[in-house]
């Protein structure tokens, strides 16, 4: 099974005067755009995602919808309780049970809970040393035998949001 962890594109600033509620920022106007070139980069990647797993807040959500659109995969887009902030890497990986019969999952979210995710999967350890940063509206694939997890995952790559903008740029459609 091959996970991949996407982290929401640029969202509108905590301290922004407009924003009363951290669970409402959506993606600024650039953070569209540039997630739909990154959509677009994605697509030269030729996965067809099994599903594309959400954050229910709007920024994930956006950049969920914004790569469905871009892959044609709008009907696979899913919101689960699992990948909001304030979930664990527990509570995603249980919700992830029901999916293990599918080979490629893209999960969108947040940072620390996606860069926690992988660090568990590659080291499986709750008390892991790994760190990751996800920056916003990068990509990750890692590769695991299935879920539940017994096995290290293997972290096969990681891309920015501007390499995947560089693919789409290289794209011929």
């Amino acid at each position: 099974m091959n996970l991949y962890l996407m982290r929401h594109g640029i969202a509108v600033a905590a301290d922004d005067p407009s924003v009363t509620d951290d669970h409402q920022r959506p993606l600024t106007n650039k953070g569209v755009k540039r997630m739909r070139r990154a959509g677009r980069g994605m697509r030269r990647l030729g996965i067809e995602f099994a599903a594309i797993l959400t954050s229910p807040l709007p920024r994930a959500r956006q950049t969920a919808d914004i790569v469905a659109a871009a892959l044609g995969l709008e009907s696979r887009v899913e919101e689960i309780s699992g990948l909001a902030p304030e979930s664990s890497v527990d509570h995603l990986l249980s919700g992830l049970t029901r999916y293990q019969d599918r080979d490629h999952l893209l999960l969108v979210g947040h940072q620390p809970l996606l860069g926690q995710t992988l660090a568990y999967l590659i080291d499986q350890s709750q008390t892991s040393k790994l760190e990751f940063d996800l920056r916003k509206g990068s990509l990750c694939r890692v590769e695991l035998d299935g879920l539940p997890v017994h096995r290290p995952a293997m972290l096969h790559w990681l891309l920015t949001a501007k390499q995947l903008r560089l693919l789409a740029e290289r794209s011929n459609d």
